[in-house]
């Protein structure tokens, strides 16, 4: 960038319909060669570093080049490379370095006041790690399978999945994310991605131990699993204004993947999005008590995006339900030594038999709270984020009518689980919610590794309207292109 293209203070930028005035500060935070990043949906500006660029500009390129090479790599070799990485992750030397590179990500975190809920790279992690990669090692292949079938006489025409390009991934920091990101491999495809900088010191260890080593052993393009080593958000921004990408995916806080989601959009790109998260439980007159109890129970082992949010309640049975909820509720808190968080809406309150003050562990630090929060409305928009002690609201409500209601207007359009032994009360909850999940018992289920045996890239909710032709589990194997394939017998056939 000269001096002369050089943004000003006080200039005027046309960005869509929106008229925007350069600050002091954006002006004097632009060096020489970075580039600027127009958000048509709000006027702002977004500062892509030169440095960045080029780093983003390489990794599309030999992404490219990559998934071309692929094309000509066997099944076998796929499947090899799948068996190799879980190999390697079983290997207690090298886990033990990956261990090693995880626990300096976790020291740093918690010493900046970050949640360290999904970076801690335990056993579980690992385990379940390698039951994803074997999982894509066993599945059948998808870059080329006959999808229908026309036949006419004299010819006969195909269509056939194929695989759809390159990928662009942006995700939280959560090290198993890998093994699922992998699994575009499975489609032919090949990925480029960005992980959140609290963890990516163990994602270049991965890189550096597993993903790597595997690619080149199978015989498999080194550039088809492509990490962006870069901390800052404009990787990401930068990733995902790349025409190239044939599909973007973004998982992690709401705000964020929607602004990423709107860059890829207005440059043309594709988008599969997941950022808020939080499941509502909707009780029906005719729920089973005992069900009741185990279904919230399971739904707050841990915080993650399926995890129970806003439980709905008939105020003419609230005094039934309501004691049970909280049962189930202490008993998840006991299970990790603390108390649940309840936020109550629409009277709740007066249900609930609670202690005044709890002990709340939060990123920053244990701080005392009350154990009930009076809470509005609108407080339901809120996805709540906790560490140790169970949080969520409970809503009082006139009929199951007015909770989906509820659901459809302040929910994140996600998941939802009817409680009830009325096939009228499921059935209605089906048709009227706008959900692209939904159940009738806990809301954890919500998974592709778990209910589909496929790990997953994200989950898509429904913030922004219903999804185009395909399911809210986004995987590996779903992320394709569908090609048409003529066969002609009949040598004289025209229109």
């Amino acid at each position: 960038m000269t001096s002369d293209e050089r943004l000003r203070a006080g200039d005027l930028v046309a960005i869509g319909r929106h008229r925007t005035v350069v600050s002091q500060e954006f002006a004097d935070s632009m060096d020489p060669g970075d580039q600027v990043l127009a958000m048509s949906h709000n006027g702002e500006m977004r500062r892509l570093p030169n440095a960045v660029v080029g780093l983003v500009e390489y990794a599309v390129t030999a992404a490219s080049q990559a998934f071309t090479e692929l094309s000509f790599v066997s099944d076998a070799s796929i499947n090899l490379f799948f068996q190799l990485a879980a190999d390697a992750l079983e290997d207690e030397s090298t886990f033990s370095k990956l261990r090693e590179a995880n626990e300096r990500d976790e020291e740093s975190a918690r010493a900046r006041g970050r949640s360290v809920t999904r970076l801690v790279l335990s056993e579980n992690m690992r385990r379940d790690m390698i039951s994803a990669l074997l999982m894509w090692r066993d599945v059948p292949m998808s870059r080329d399978s006959l999808v229908s079938q026309t036949k006419h006489t004299g010819w006969l025409v195909e269509q056939r999945s194929a695989p759809l390009g390159v990928l662009g991934f942006v995700f939280e920091g959560r090290p198993n994310v890998f093994a699922d990101a992998t699994g575009v491999l499975k489609g032919g495809n090949t990925v480029v991605f960005r992980i959140g900088s609290d963890a990516l010191g163990t994602a270049k260890a991965m890189m550096d131990l597993i993903v790597r080593p595997s690619l080149l052993t199978a015989g498999l393009p080194v550039d088809a699993v492509f990490l962006l080593n870069s901390p800052e958000h404009s990787a990401g921004w930068a990733l995902f204004s790349d025409s190239r990408l044939s599909l973007a995916v973004a998982r992690g806080s709401g705000k964020a993947v929607a602004e990423l989601g709107s860059i890829a959009q207005q440059s043309g790109v594709p988008v599969s999005l997941h950022g808020t998260g939080g499941a509502w439980m909707l009780v029906g007159e005719d729920a089973d008590l005992s069900r009741l109890e185990l279904c919230v129970f399971h739904s707050l082992d841990r915080k993650v995006c399926n995890t129970l949010n806003v439980v709905c309640v008939h105020r003419h049975l609230a005094s039934v339900h309501v004691p049970i909820i909280m049962k189930a509720a202490e008993n998840a808190a006991s299970a990790r030594g603390t108390r649940p968080r309840i936020h109550a809406v629409q009277g709740a309150e007066q249900y609930l038999s609670t202690v005044e003050e709890i002990i709340v562990h939060r990123s920053e630090g244990e701080q005392s709270e009350p154990q009930v929060t009076v809470s509005s409305v609108e407080s339901l928009y809120t996805e709540y984020e906790w560490e140790e002690n169970p949080e969520f609201a409970i809503l009082i409500v006139e009929s199951l009518d007015e909770a989906i209601d509820f659901f459809n207007k302040y929910s994140p359009q996600f998941i939802v689980s009817i409680i009830s032994e009325n096939e009228s009360e499921q059935q209605s909850v089906w048709a009227s919610t706008n959900a692209p999940f939904v159940g009738d018992g806990f809301t954890r289920w919500v998974d592709g590794q778990f209910s589909l045996l496929r790990p997953e890239l994200g989950l898509s909710n429904w913030e922004n309207g219903r999804l185009f032709g395909r399911s809210g589990v986004l995987s590996g194997d779903s992320a394709f292109s569908v090609r048409l394939r003529a066969h002609q017998v009949d040598d004289n056939l025209h229109r």
